[in-house]
C-alpha cells in the first residue's frame, strides 16, 4: 500500500458567476473508507465533479494518483464515480447498463464483467426489466455496479445509501468497507450518518462550501474543548442523585428529562463516570442506564456545522 497520498486537493475554488460553491479547499486522501459530510448545498457534489474531472476548479489543484483528472484522461480510468443524480438509459436493462460501462472502460469481457459485477451489489443479471422499473434501492445497486466494474482504484460515491432499505444498506456498507481494506481510496458522501458511522471514523466536514473539519472523527470532538459533553443517566431516583451531583461539583449543568432520565453537561466524562457510582449508592439510587450522547459522528457533525 502507498504511503503517498491517493487523491489531493490545494486551495480548489469553484464559483460559477457570482455563486461560490466551492472556496479555498485543501485535504488529502490516502486508502480506505473516508466519508465526505455536509449539509445540502455544502458543495459536496461539486467537489466530487471536480476529483473526477467532470468540472474544471477556478482556482487551486486536483490530483488523483499524482495526475490532473481533467487533463489526464487516462486517470479516469481509475476512478469509479456513482453520481447523486438518477439519469439512467431508460431502454437499457441492468446488465445492459453496466456491460455498456465495461465496453467504455476498455474490458475484455463487458458480459461477464457486468455479471460479476451486478451480483456483488446483490442484483440478478438476468433480470429483464429496464432500469426505470427498478425500485430506487435497485438503481442506486445498478449504479453501483457500474463503479465498480472496472476495478478502479478509486471509488467516489455521492449518496449511495439513498433509497436502500436497511439490509441493502448493511451491505453496501460492508462492500465499501472491503473495497477499503483491500487498498482503494473510497470517498462516500452521505447524510445517514448512523451508516457513514459504520464505514469508519475518517471524515471531511463541508459546511457553506469551505471544508469545516477533517480527520479521525473521535480525535476531532476531544478536541472539542469549548463544548461540554453531554451523558444521559436512566436511574429510579432522577431527582435525588441530580441533587447529589450539582452539590459535589460533579456536573456543569444538567435537565430532567422524564421521570427516570436526566441529561449531564460536564467536561470530563470520566471523572463524572467515578463519581456516579458512589453518589448513587449514597442516595440510595440505582443506575440503569450511562451513555455519552454526542461522541458520535452525529454529535461531530452537528457541532462543526453550527460553528
Amino acid at each position: 500500500m502507498s504511503a503517498q497520498p491517493t487523491v489531493v486537493a490545494e486551495g480548489v475554488s469553484k464559483w460559477f458567476g457570482q455563486l461560490v460553491a466551492v472556496s479555498d479547499v485543501s485535504f488529502d486522501v490516502g486508502p480506505g473508507v473516508t466519508a465526505l459530510l455536509g449539509p445540502n448545498g455544502a458543495g459536496k457534489s461539486t467537489m466530487f465533479r471536480m476529483l473526477c474531472g467532470l468540472a474544471q476548479p477556478s482556482k487551486g489543484t486536483v490530483r488523483v494518483l499524482g495526475r490532473d483528472p481533467r487533463l489526464d484522461v487516462g486517470v479516469t480510468r481509475a476512478i469509479g464515480l456513482v453520481p447523486q443524480q438518477e439519469t439512467v438509459f431508460e431502454r437499457l436493462t441492468g446488465r445492459e447498463f453496466v456491460a455498456l460501462a465495461a465496453r467504455l472502460h476498455g474490458l475484455g469481457e463487458p458480459e461477464r464483467e457486468a455479471e460479476r459485477a451486478l451480483e456483488t451489489v446483490g442484483l440478478d443479471p438476468a433480470d429483464p426489466r429496464p432500469l426505470p422499473a427498478y425500485s430506487k434501492g435497485m438503481r442506486q445497486r445498478a449504479k453501483v455496479a457500474q463503479a465498480i466494474v472496472h476495478d478502479p482504484q478509486v471509488l467516489v460515491l455521492d449518496e449511495p445509501l439513498t433509497g436502500l432499505d436497511p439490509r441493502q444498506r448493511v451491505d453496501l456498507v460492508a462492500l465499501f468497507r472491503r473495497l477499503g481494506e483491500e487498498g482503494r481510496c473510497v470517498i462516500v458522501s452521505s447524510h445517514v450518518l448512523a451508516e457513514v458511522e459504520r464505514l469508519g471514523s475518517r471524515v471531511l466536514v463541508m459546511s457553506q462550501g469551505r471544508l469545516a473539519a477533517a480527520g479521525d472523527f473521535h480525535d476531532l470532538r476531544a478536541l472539542m474543548d469549548d463544548r461540554p459533553l453531554r451523558v444521559r443517566v436512566r436511574t429510579d431516583r432522577p431527582r435525588e442523585l441530580a441533587g447529589a451531583l450539582l452539590e459535589r461539583g460533579a456536573v456543569l449543568g444538567l435537565r430532567l428529562d422524564g421521570d427516570d432520565s436526566l441529561e449531564l453537561d460536564t467536561a470530563d466524562a470520566r471523572a463524572l463516570a467515578r463519581a456516579l457510582a458512589p453518589v448513587a449508592r449514597d442516595r440510595g439510587a440505582r443506575l440503569l442506564e450511562v451513555r455519552q450522547l454526542d461522541a458520535d459522528l452525529e454529535g461531530v457533525f452537528r457541532y462543526v456545522v453550527e460553528q
